[in-house]
């Protein structure tokens, strides 16, 4: 697994790489903020291995991971159980939410006020 910094993955994603960009934590902490063009896929559900396969399309794919912030364990939890399962281009978005947020780029987010 490799990891990212905010930088890395803002350049990433402004350079539109071919990446699949999976926010695994639950829905509520989800909708409540997300980075723009992230799907939510939360790593403690049964089928999550299958659900990113059925997202992504293929085991080679870019995957970048994240989850609240530095402190959280679903990223590299979730990071590992994809390597395991033969995902080859994992990366874990180690800052999360919280990093990006504090570097001054946009969330989305999925409730109303």
């Amino acid at each position: 697994m490799q990891t990212l910094t905010h930088e890395q993955l803002k350049t990433m994603l402004d350079r539109h790489d071919d990446l699949v960009l999976i926010n695994v934590l639950g829905q509520e902490p989800f909708e409540q903020a997300h980075i723009p063009g992230s799907y939510n896929i939360p790593v403690g559900e049964r089928d999550f291995v299958e659900r990113v396969e059925d997202t992504v399309g293929n085991k080679h794919s870019k995957v970048v991971v994240y989850c609240a912030s530095f402190e959280c364990n679903a990223s590299p939890t979730a990071a590992q159980k994809l390597e395991q399962a033969g995902f080859s281009q994992v990366y874990d978005f180690e800052g999360g939410t919280k990093d990006w947020r504090e570097a001054g780029y946009p969330l989305e987010t999925s409730v109303s006020s």
